[in-house]
């Protein structure tokens, strides 16, 4: 006779569950608690009510609010669901050796970060930034007889992708619908091209780079990744490319873009990333005429509440069904 015994479930019981949500932002609990009844939940927006909410949670939802230093504040937790993709805060050995599973939110801001990404480029390609600039002066511009100093069309140029994961591929699928050529870098090419017309890996990227009209990072912040664009790659992009980060301020050797920008070795540089957040008031890249700046914005969208939320519940049910393999599962 097979053995029949029940699945153990990984995590309490809904009625024994206590989940806490920590964002400064998002208002999680109202919309998690209208869909999921009958579990126990606390939200906090700051690192002191998280630190004495912590020791009841068996589950929490975080993402820059989390610090290593709660992790023994952190009794009964069985699983942190991150809020964000990223997850090198995290000190993932100690989650392992206390017996923490840790997920990302990788992908519920995928549509929100791809489209930002094009909006970028089309910001610099289109001179929105200057336009606004001139609607705000009450400047009607006049046509221009310098070709260079007109907006521009992407069909035909090529777009460089290095990051080609979730977020990275669509950026692709909505660059092809622009009829842009697509060259994408990751860490693993044998994983596939997804939507780029080719890929190579980053030890191959600065052989690609003088192909780009747009340069794009969507890739995350890794000890690989940290500084990949310094300024031997920024030399070798074109003086009309145009630089777009949607990915982290660490992958870039901020002063040598600053210098390329001021320059022109490059034509623009649309940024929705800094390598220290909030920018410096005294930053070069608030002023400059070739910037189109937003504040780490790119993920945010009236649904991301709602994607978190998903992934949440995906997740909860693998646990509750004995299952250790979460969604995004890190480690």
């Amino acid at each position: 006779m097979t053995d029949q015994s029940p699945i153990k479930p990984l995590l309490s019981a809904r009625s024994d569950l206590h989940i806490l949500f920590a964002h400064s932002a998002y208002d999680l609990k109202p919309i998690f608690d209208a869909r999921a009844g009958g579990i126990k939940t606390t939200q906090v927006s700051n690192r002191e009510d998280l630190a004495e909410a912590l020791p009841e949670a068996d589950v929490l939802v975080t993402s820059m609010m989390w610090s290593n230093e709660l992790l023994p504040l952190a009794t009964k937790l069985k699983y942190l669901q991150s809020v964000s993709s990223g997850t090198n805060h995290y000190d993932k050995a100690a989650f392992a050796e206390r017996g923490i599973l840790l997920a990302s939110g990788a992908g519920v801001n995928k549509n929100a970060v791809s489209e930002h990404a094009l909006g970028l480029t089309l910001s610099l390609t289109r001179r929105l930034a200057l336009a606004r600039d001139n609607q705000h002066a009450k400047i009607w511009r006049t046509e221009q007889t310098d070709p260079m100093l007109r907006e521009d069309e992407l069909p035909g140029k090529t777009m460089v992708i290095v990051g080609t994961g979730g977020i990275g591929d669509r950026i692709a699928k909505l660059a092809k619908a622009f009829d842009m050529a697509v060259i994408g870098v990751r860490r693993d090419p044998s994983k596939g091209r997804g939507a780029a017309d080719e890929v190579h890996s980053f030890r191959d990227l600065k052989s690609v780079l003088p192909k780009a009209d747009v340069l794009v990072l969507s890739c995350p912040l890794t000890d690989e990744t940290v500084g990949i664009i310094d300024a031997e790659a920024l030399s070798l992009l074109k003086p009309t490319a145009f630089f777009v980060n949607v990915a982290r301020g660490g992958c870039v050797d901020e002063a040598a873009l600053i210098a390329a920008l001021k320059s022109n070795a490059i034509a623009g540089a649309g940024l929705d990333v800094t390598a220290v957040e909030p920018l410096a008031e005294d930053s070069p890249l608030w002023t400059m005429p070739n910037v189109m700046l937003t504040p780490h914005a790119a993920g945010e969208t009236r649904k991301y509440e709602l994607n978190v939320l998903n992934l949440l519940t995906q997740n909860l049910e693998r646990l509750w069904a004995g299952r250790d393999d979460l969604v995004n599962q890190v480690g």
